[in-house]
């Protein structure tokens, strides 16, 4: 079995990790004025220094930064395009954990005019940083949100209809907006980027299929535009530049908002959206079975993401072996390869285990790994 000496990889993980009291506290003082933007910046990067040596040493041939720059895993982004406002959201959505559920709604997003990247990109300096402390031999990774979120957390009764008269020159700016972008990020190095999808997930879902219904989008029709918008943002990347997509169907404290499986999108997931691979959420029934890696065509790798973040109880090793023996029925072994479901601390708090219980999980996934395919 060929060794994959590029990403993705066989024991791989989704991004976010545990943020550190100090540089949660670092943060905090910020926020109230009490810190300088330079400390700031000083805390952040020696946090990143630390998660990148820990990433190596549990044997992961990539890192992240663990988005140690951000307060959540997608405003810090979206917000910085010119022109994305906050907005009162008109999606209700339920969060479900081991403690029972609550209603949220999440804050959404306006465009307010034409939008436009700010010069020198949005996660570029960040990128930059991660890769100056990334050791040889470890590929740096970067992951960025959907540029989806941005039309279904409104719809288009929150896209300025004086700026944009007609839809499709929204989905030609916004697809702009993210080839710009990443032309950066590759200009500086990067050549494994992550896009972190949740809306076609949450479009599996029939009780998150009718929010859409109220904000006037079509369910059945979503699943192709989002398709043609995300192929076109990835439009002219570096041809040695691996994109995976990772799908989300929420991820906060241990809770989770959409469930069912990926038949209603699979053959479309797969075959009409142009990533190299798929960080697939595979922790629980609500994620549906195996079945729909069926659609999965030669050349494209399915990352099975086996491994809990929303608790920390441990799997074992021959559970997930038994777990990757029932996909492998779908599609070869050598498509396949193994991660957390998850980030582990897609924001700012409210995590569901320790440290020490991330890092135990990512030396599962290693160690499954190299005793599956014989290499990490």
């Amino acid at each position: 079995m060929p060794d994959r000496s590029k990403p993705p990889f066989r024991a791989d993980h989704v991004g976010s990790l545990i943020r550190p009291d100090a540089l949660i506290a670092a943060r905090d003082a910020s926020a109230k004025g009490e810190l300088a933007p330079a400390e700031l910046l000083r805390v952040q990067h020696e946090a990143i220094r630390d998660v990148v040596r820990m990433q190596q040493g549990v044997g992961l041939k990539l890192a992240t930064d663990g988005e140690y720059n951000r307060f959540s895993w997608q405003r810090d982004f979206l917000l910085k395009i010119g022109n994305v406002k906050p907005l009162e959201s008109k999606l209700t959505v339920r969060f479900h954990s081991a403690a029972g559920t609550r209603d949220h709604t999440p804050p959404s997003l306006q465009v307010a005019g034409k939008l436009s990247l700010p010069s020198g990109g949005i996660f570029v300096d960040d990128f930059k940083f991660l890769a100056s402390v990334a050791p040889a031999g470890v590929t740096p990774k970067i992951t960025i949100p959907s540029p989806t979120i941005v039309h279904f957390r409104g719809g288009r009764e929150a896209i300025d209809a004086r700026a944009y008269p007609q839809i499709d020159a929204f989905y030609d700016d916004l697809a702009e907006v993210y080839r710009a972008e990443i032309r950066e990020l590759a200009a500086a190095g990067c050549r494994y980027l992550q896009i972190d999808e949740v809306n076609l997930a949450y479009l599996c879902d029939p009780e998150l299929r009718r929010q859409v219904a109220n904000i006037g989008e079509d369910p059945e029709s979503l699943p192709q535009t989002y398709a043609k918008l995300l192929n076109a943002a990835l439009a002219g990347r570096p041809a040695d530049m691996t994109v995976c997509m990772h799908l989300c169907r929420g991820n906060f404290a241990g809770a989770w908002i959409a469930e069912g499986g990926y038949e209603p999108i699979a053959e479309l997931l797969f075959n009409a959206i142009g990533v190299d691979g798929y960080f697939l959420e595979y922790d629980s029934p609500r994620a549906g079975g195996f079945a729909p890696l069926r659609f999965l065509p030669k050349g494209k790798i399915a990352v099975l993401g086996l491994v809990t973040t929303k608790s920390p109880k441990m799997e074992t090793k021959d559970e997930l072996k038994r777990r990757i023996e029932e996909a492998s029925r779908y599609v070869p072994i050598e498509q396949l390869a193994l991660s957390p479901q998850c980030g582990f601390s897609s924001g700012i708090g409210g995590n569901a285990m320790t440290v020490d219980n991330e890092i135990e999980k990512l030396e599962l996934v290693v160690e499954t790994a190299r005793e599956v395919w014989g290499t990490a």
